[in-house]
């Protein structure tokens, strides 16, 4: 059984095998993302973060996600594509994945396992109109550690320990002070 992230091998975005040991010692934000939703322009604000904190040790690691609305279509290379040439991501993007269901990742298993829903910010603009639609399909959905939608995002500590779950109506503000926490 896995003990942290780093006991998992995932696929670049070429499907070349990468175990993610090689990313010991950095702090991680793993996020599952998709080129036409409501929140992709939370890229920007991920690269903002990626070339803020990126020399002191973070990582962001991508992986498109087809499986909320059909809001990732293309090949990865289209989305990479996509992603550099309107948000300039330089971050590590990985082959499209399952975040949910039978053919779920192993890693995202992992990381629900270790920190479930955390809640919809109400706050935010979309937060009960995604509050609304989750109850609609599940009236026990917020029980449930189920990735909700795009842009959920898992912050791992050096050791590769889940130390924190964002959903996507999370201020990147209070996201951007965990990590650099972590990383004094």
């Amino acid at each position: 059984m896995a003990q942290n992230v780093y006991d998992f091998n995932v696929l670049d975005r070429k499907g070349n095998e990468v175990s993610l040991s090689e990313y010991k010692g950095k702090v991680l934000l793993i996020v599952n993302t998709a080129t036409r939703c409501g929140f992709t322009p939370q890229y920007e604000e991920l690269e903002a973060l990626y070339k803020a904190y990126k020399d002191r040790g973070l990582e962001i690691l991508d992986f498109p996600c087809n499986q909320f609305g059909q809001q990732a279509p293309g090949s990865e290379e289209e989305i990479h594509s996509f992603c550099q040439l309107n948000f300039g991501t330089e971050f590590p993007q990985f082959k499209k994945i399952e975040v949910n269901g039978e053919n779920e990742a192993p890693l995202f298993t992992f990381l629900k396992s270790q920190k479930g829903f955390q809640g919809f910010d109400m706050n935010h603009k979309i937060g009960a109109l995604l509050h609304d639609m989750m109850l609609k399909a599940d009236p026990d959905y917020a029980n449930k550690p189920d990735i909700k939608w795009n842009f959920t995002k898992f912050l791992i500590n050096q050791q590769g320990e889940v130390v924190a779950r964002y959903e996507p109506t999370h201020d990147i503000k209070l996201i951007k002070q965990d990590i650099a926490k972590l990383l004094d």
